[in-house]
C-alpha cells in the first residue's frame, strides 16, 4: 500500500512551535557551517523568529556575502532582460515583415496584378479603394489649378498697377519738361519720323548718305 505524503503545516501549539523553532534553528545553522567548511563554500544564513530576532551565520562576511548576491542577481537579470529584449525585437521584426509583405500584396493588386485568386468581395472592394483615389486626385488637381490661376491674376494685377504707376509718372514728366521734352513726346504720339538715327548700319559714311538721299 502506498501511503500518502503528510501534509506541512503550522503548529497550532504556541509552546511547541517556538520548541520546534529552536530545534530546527539550530540544526540549519550546523548544517550551515558544515556546509562551508567541508565544500569550501561560502555560506550566509539570516533567520528572523516569529518574535523579530535576528539570528545569523557566515562563513567570511555577512556584508560581502550579500554584496556579492546583489551583484549577481543584478547580473542574472541584466542577461534574462537582454535575452527578453532580443526575442522582443525578433518578434517585431516578424510582424513588421509580415505587414510589409501584406501591403506588397495589397499594392500589386492596386495596380492590377495578381488578381487571379481574387474572389468578387475583393476585386469590388480594390475597385472602390480606386474610385475614391481618383476622386481625391481630382480635387486635388483642381485646388492645384485653382491656385495657380489666383496666383496669376494677382500677378497681372501688380503688372496693371505697375503700369499705371509708370503712366502717370509719364504723364508727369510730359506736362513738366521742356518744350523739346514736349516735342519729343508729340513725335511719339502722332507717329511721326525722328531725325535720330535707330537703325544699324555697317560700311563707310558716304554709302550711308547715298543711301538715305531720296530717289
Amino acid at each position: 500500500m502506498v501511503r500518502g505524503k503528510t501534509q506541512m503545516r503550522r503548529i497550532e501549539n504556541a509552546t511547541s512551535r517556538q520548541v520546534t523553532f529552536s530545534k530546527r534553528r539550530n540544526g540549519l545553522l550546523k548544517k550551515a557551517f558544515e556546509l562551508s567548511v567541508l565544500c569550501d563554500a561560502e555560506v550566509a544564513l539570516i533567520i528572523f523568529s516569529p518574535r523579530g530576532k535576528l539570528n545569523e551565520f557566515a562563513s567570511s562576511s555577512m556584508q560581502e556575502t550579500i554584496e556579492r548576491y546583489r551583484s549577481q542577481v543584478k547580473d542574472v537579470q541584466t542577461d534574462t532582460s537582454s535575452v527578453e529584449d532580443v526575442e522582443h525585437l525578433k518578434n517585431e521584426t516578424a510582424t513588421m515583415a509580415k505587414k510589409v509583405e501584406l501591403l506588397e500584396v495589397a499594392k500589386r493588386k492596386l495596380l492590377g496584378q495578381g488578381l487571379g485568386a481574387t474572389t468578387i468581395e475583393e476585386l469590388v472592394r480594390i475597385e472602390q479603394q480606386l474610385e475614391k483615389g481618383v476622386r481625391l486626385i481630382r480635387a486635388r488637381k483642381m485646388q492645384v489649378y485653382n491656385e495657380q490661376i489666383e496666383q496669376l491674376r494677382a500677378k497681372e494685377k501688380l503688372l496693371a498697377d505697375e503700369n499705371l504707376i509708370l503712366t502717370q509718372k509719364c504723364e508727369i514728366q510730359k506736362d513738366q519738361g521742356t518744350e523739346e521734352t514736349r516735342s519729343c513726346f508729340r513725335v511719339l504720339e502722332n507717329g511721326e519720323n525722328s531725325d535720330v538715327e535707330t537703325e544699324l548700319f555697317i560700311g563707310p559714311p558716304e554709302t550711308r548718305m547715298k543711301q538715305r538721299r531720296p530717289k
